[in-house]
């Protein structure tokens, strides 16, 4: 599995990312500057954490513009794997593959911990190497991770299954339907606050994001060996 991991001015999680995706898991792993407009041959394409852009006007919002979002947009409408993580999730709102945005932290302060997280849905080849209803300890960072949206979209999401993971109490930045992590109706988006490749390793503590990484690439190993049968 080709895995692409896009670098803005300010991202500070590419590096985090790339040692799961290459070093634990082995995948041809590249990084794509911001201002390329080409993904190549790339399966999964990952924005990661940091502060894009030094999060002026607000978070991601000028990440929409850089040139490489085109690329990354057509990807996800072409059924393509997409992960944001923190401030990747915040881009993917401000761009439009998902919905609803990320405010103020209720409490108006930056959070960094480790929180429980509750796995929603488990058909996904995201979270198919988890339990339903498990609960993963995850950490976050960020100043910027409470979620809201409409009522109807809130409802929306409910019903079609769209919420993937929640904060489990208490809910630690205020985010409406303790909504930690949402996907796109098919399932190929994905957006999370919590930072999955911070609890990969077991040498530096915890291994219960691995298993979101490790799910996709079991699916994609089993779909690219049917493709090849005659």
């Amino acid at each position: 599995m080709n895995c692409g991991i896009v670098v803005f001015p300010g991202s500070n999680c590419d590096r985090d990312m790339a040692w799961v995706t290459e070093r634990i898991l082995g995948q041809p792993t590249r990084f794509i500057w911001h201002q390329e407009t080409d993904l190549g041959e790339v399966d999964l394409v990952i924005l990661p954490g940091g502060f894009s852009y030094g999060d002026y006007l607000r978070c991601g919002m000028l990440a929409r513009f850089s040139p490489v979002m085109a690329a990354v947009v057509a990807h996800a409408q072409a059924g393509k794997w997409v992960l944001g993580v923190c401030n990747g999730f915040q881009i993917l709102t401000e761009v439009g593959l998902l919905p609803g945005t990320l405010l103020r932290n209720r409490d108006l302060q930056f959070i960094c911990d480790t929180v429980p997280v509750q796995v929603e849905r488990t058909d996904l080849p995201w979270t198919q190497r988890y339990q339903k209803q498990q609960v993963l300890n995850l950490p976050i960072a960020h100043g910027e991770g409470c979620y809201y949206a409409e009522p109807a979209v809130l409802h929306q999401l409910e019903q079609q299954g769209q919420v993937v993971f929640r904060y489990v109490a208490p809910n630690p930045n205020g985010s409406l339907a303790d909504i930690a992590g949402i996907c796109n109706p098919q399932g190929n988006v994905l957006g999370m606050m919590p930072h999955p490749e911070r609890a990969s390793d077991g040498e530096v503590g915890g291994t219960d994001g691995l298993g979101l990484f490790q799910g996709l690439l079991a699916w994609y190993s089993k779909s690219a060996c049917a493709s090849q049968l005659p």
